[in-house]
């Protein structure tokens, strides 16, 4: 069983994807993962106590043990709540069909 353990931290930007590599000790936590990376002196904004994180999509605590090629993600706060992007799209797109207008 190796000793150590190799995990990807990922910070989704609007423009890119920051990731991150880092080998870990077998036991780690994801906060451990996540400051070991270096990510949080490049992003200051990233307040663990606030964002969620999550590892290969799936919300995870601070405190669970990261395994061997885990991909843990931290999620940035949505700008719009999309089911009212969506109802929004949906009544434009009901405006636009009954006032499409000559032909």
């Amino acid at each position: 069983m190796p000793e150590q353990i190799s995990v990807e931290i990922v910070y989704p930007l609007p423009q890119e994807q920051e990731m991150f590599t880092v080998r870990m000790p077998v036991g780690c936590s994801v906060r451990q993962a996540i400051e070991a990376s270096g990510i949080l002196r490049k992003y200051p904004e990233i307040d663990l106590d606030k964002l969620k994180v999550g590892v290969f999509a799936k919300l995870a605590k601070l405190d669970a043990t990261l395994r061997d090629r885990d991909r843990v993600e931290i999620y940035r706060p949505l700008i719009a709540d999309p089911k009212e992007v969506r109802k929004q799209r949906a009544a434009d797109g009901k405006a636009m069909k009954k006032g499409s207008g000559e032909l």
